[in-house]
């Protein structure tokens, strides 16, 4: 039986690249995001290409909402082998300065309840087959505080989860990885804000691009050798984390 992956937050960008790597290496695929037409275009795309595709249009900051949409999942591949999750809040990008209480209550739905949400969700048949994955991407302001994106405390939170995860996890059968990028991807909003700032002569931080296909292999890459927990974009050394 072919291996299927879930994919939340299967916006353009990362989301989408991880989509097609998965498809091509024979795994069913299901979209998840909010915009039906782009889900509709993607999943039409990999099924011309061979791969069986479906799209489940959902709002992931709607934690209250993940039981229903980890049914549609279901009714379409079965309890996927693989989760990714994509999703990050917007908002994160503000001044430290600026953050309140209930902005980052704001952030925290996107951030580390809908994962948490999936996660239990999804996890138990994962364990009970002792295989499985769950993938995450998110900014390299999980890994240390940024003055101008304090909002990524809750990526900072979705980290140590993941690593609390990982610990309980391994021992019976399922990799937990992510991957923390400090680029902006080609190909997104982000993206196409920053290149039209630098064409008006706004400053812009010095930070490098990349392509989300070169993400999307580091993800494959990553899932297939199960040699490293945590990876960043462009690399570093990272601590190294091991089951307890």
């Amino acid at each position: 039986m072919a291996k299927s992956i879930a994919v939340f937050g299967a916006g353009p960008g990362l989301g989408q690249a991880v989509a097609r790597r998965f498809a091509r290496e024979g795994y069913a695929v299901v979209l998840v995001a909010r915009r039906q037409t782009v889900l509709d275009r993607l999943a039409a795309e990999l099924a011309d290409q061979g791969a069986r595709a479906y799209a489940v249009t959902a709002d992931l900051a709607d934690t209250d909402a993940i039981p229903g949409v980890s049914d549609r999942v279901r009714a379409r591949i079965g309890d996927p082998d693989v989760i990714y999750y994509g999703a990050a809040p917007a908002g994160a990008i503000i001044p430290v300065l600026d953050l309140t209480p209930q902005k980052v209550q704001d952030l925290m739905p996107l951030g580390v309840y809908t994962l948490l949400a999936l996660v239990r969700q999804f996890l138990p048949a994962m364990i009970a087959r002792s295989d499985g994955a769950i993938l995450s991407a998110q900014g390299a302001s999980a890994l240390q505080g940024n003055p101008q994106i304090a909002g990524g405390l809750t990526l900072a939170a979705q980290r140590n989860y993941l690593q609390a995860l990982h610990a309980e996890v391994t021992p019976k059968g399922v990799y937990v990885g992510g991957l923390y990028i400090e680029a902006v991807i080609e190909g997104t909003p982000m993206h196409a804000w920053i290149e039209a700032a630098k064409a008006e002569g706004a400053p812009m931080p010095d930070m490098p691009t990349v392509n989300p296909n070169q993400l999307a292999d580091q993800l494959w890459t990553m899932h297939t050798t199960k040699a490293e927990v945590e990876a960043t974009y462009p690399e570093k050394r990272l601590p190294v984390t091991r089951p307890a």
